[in-house]
């Protein structure tokens, strides 16, 4: 495989992140949720204006994972305020790591996660979490396998689905 590139999104780009970001979501839960609460979701989370007022949110940040000019991957992170639930100054918030179901396995999600670290380390944050669904095993092992362990859970409304949440935290610095 050629040279995987993690380039920042911009707000020139929201139809490609929008396309990206369906796509990746469907596939990776559409067999485990209604045609409905799928349809719903994508509608409203991946909106043309959603996705353009979070990009230009100055707490928020999105990288593509590209390979060959093509878009295999997103990484999404929020600091501050922007993030979805903790909003600790010292912290940031993974909020979203996904990569196209054919590059599953290729080191994609690793090199996206180690982009959202190298961003960690130079905010000089305490901690980095974020919100897995509980049935999404891999994720689970994924993030389990880089040192993050559990803490807490939340509801994660899809559709008009609650589902839980497992929140995951990685201790970057002693806390003081």
């Amino acid at each position: 495989m050629t040279t995987i590139n993690i380039n920042r999104a911009t707000t020139t780009k929201v139809e490609q992140l929008q396309k990206i970001g369906r796509k990746t979501f469907f596939e990776t839960f559409s067999a485990s949720n209604t045609e409905e609460n799928m349809a719903k979701y994508l509608d409203e989370g991946f909106s043309f204006e959603k996705l353009t007022s979070e990009l230009n949110n100055e707490n928020s940040e999105f990288y593509f994972a590209e390979l060959d000019n093509e878009i295999i991957g997103y990484l999404k992170v929020n600091f501050g305020q922007s993030q979805t639930e903790l909003k600790d100054e010292k912290a940031l918030e993974i909020e979203r790591i996904y990569v196209l179901k054919e590059f599953h396995g290729k080191k994609v999600g690793q090199l996206l996660y180690e982009k959202a670290m190298q961003i960690a380390r130079q905010m000089h944050v305490d901690y980095v979490w974020l919100g897995v669904w509980e049935e999404n095993q891999r994720a689970i092992s994924f993030y389990k396998k880089n040192g993050f362990v559990e803490f807490d859970k939340h509801i994660f409304k899809l559709g008009n689905d609650e589902q839980t949440d497992i929140m995951m935290k990685l201790q970057l610095n002693k806390q003081s």
